[in-house]
């Protein structure tokens, strides 16, 4: 760390970049695709436009942002890892650093559980999602046969769904629903030499769920936090504010008005406040994945290198059109004016 932090509730540099994405607001847009690895985020980009020059960012804890235009839709392609804890950092600080609705598509990889439908090398769009989470309070050192034991070795959420107007966009090939793991391999079933309980995971979890189709680890936790965002207390004058309103850009942040300049910045009052987030902001999502092993097939099926290429291209480009197809107001989104993708100095 190598800026100066101010409020440990939720800390920013003097110029109001979020610690962990190392943004600020102006440099990513209200459409996002979201990712985990950093090349796909590169090869999703080569789609954008020339103009503006493409903004990239990486920050030191390695989430990565290229901002530009698609078709003339200002976008944000932000690769940030695996696993919900890296979907938490992204949505929240991404939220707190933009004016306006969001709208954001996941692309990621999964496993399959329903191969002659959803082979390798195909893309799902999950309706919704359910979380499988590991229980700590269980008592993974006993027998897996004892069942002795009130507590269960895994707890099942109930499901989430994605934006139906997005997901009427997004579908590429069919309806499925996908399941959220907090582990690649005991929540997802893989067995290994640790004693976790999971053999027979899998066939419960086909048995339990309905149109169940998809493992991996990231889906839920954005849906979810898109539903926590979208049905949060209205805000009014007899609320406590600080249960109800943004709560970042108060106190010793001082809060930032972008020039026309994207590398310069104006600072207001150190006294003021300069809430980002439009009160009555919503934040819509969905997620395209790519099936890279077939979990229940007799070969266990995983993709090829060259495969993984040929659908991260198509799927990448797949997934920009669906986004800028997504309709935002005007009057809800950041203002261009300042920002990376401006069109003022091209």
């Amino acid at each position: 760390m190598k800026d100066k932090l101010t409020d440990a509730n939720f800390p920013r540099t003097a110029d109001n970049r979020v610690y962990h994405l190392g943004l600020r607001p102006g440099e990513i847009a209200n459409r996002i695709i979201t990712v985990g690895s950093p090349s796909r985020a590169l090869t999703i980009a080569a789609h954008l436009d020339e103009e503006p020059k493409k903004f990239r960012i990486e920050s030191e804890r390695g989430f990565q942002t290229i901002t530009g235009r698609y078709k003339g839709a200002p976008v944000s392609v932000i690769s940030i890892g695996m696993g919900a804890p890296n979907m938490d950092f992204f949505v929240r600080e991404a939220r707190e650093s933009i004016t306006g609705d969001m709208v954001i598509i996941r692309l990621g990889s999964c496993g399959s559980l329903t191969h002659t439908s959803a082979p390798v090398g195909t893309v799902v769009v999950p309706k919704a999602c359910v979380g499988i989470t590991r229980n700590v309070d269980f008592d993974f050192g006993k027998p897996e046969d004892d069942e002795t034991s009130e507590e269960k070795a895994y707890r099942i959420s109930k499901p989430i769904s994605d934006d139906p107007q997005l997901h009427r966009i997004v579908i590429m090939i069919f309806i499925a629903q996908n399941h959220h793991l907090c582990s690649f391999y005991s929540s997802q079933g893989r067995l290994t030499s640790f004693p976790d309980h999971n053999t027979h995971l899998v066939e419960e979890l086909l048995q339990q769920v309905d149109d169940l189709g998809t493992l991996e680890m990231e889906t839920h936790h954005l849906y979810h936090l898109a539903k926590c965002w979208n049905h949060r207390p209205k805000m009014s004058r007899s609320n406590n504010l600080n249960h109800t309103a943004p709560p970042l850009t108060t106190g010793p942040v001082r809060p930032v008005t972008l020039d026309s300049s994207p590398s310069r910045v104006n600072l207001g009052s150190p006294s003021a406040s300069a809430p980002l987030v439009t009160v009555d902001s919503k934040i819509y999502v969905s997620a395209a994945q790519m099936v890279f092993a077939a979990r229940t097939s007799v070969e266990r099926d995983f993709i090829t290198p060259e495969r993984v290429q040929a659908i991260e291209e198509w799927g990448g480009k797949g997934v920009l059109e669906a986004l800028v197809a997504y309709d935002i107001p005007a009057e809800r989104l950041h203002p261009e004016k300042g920002s990376v993708w401006s069109l003022e100095s091209v």
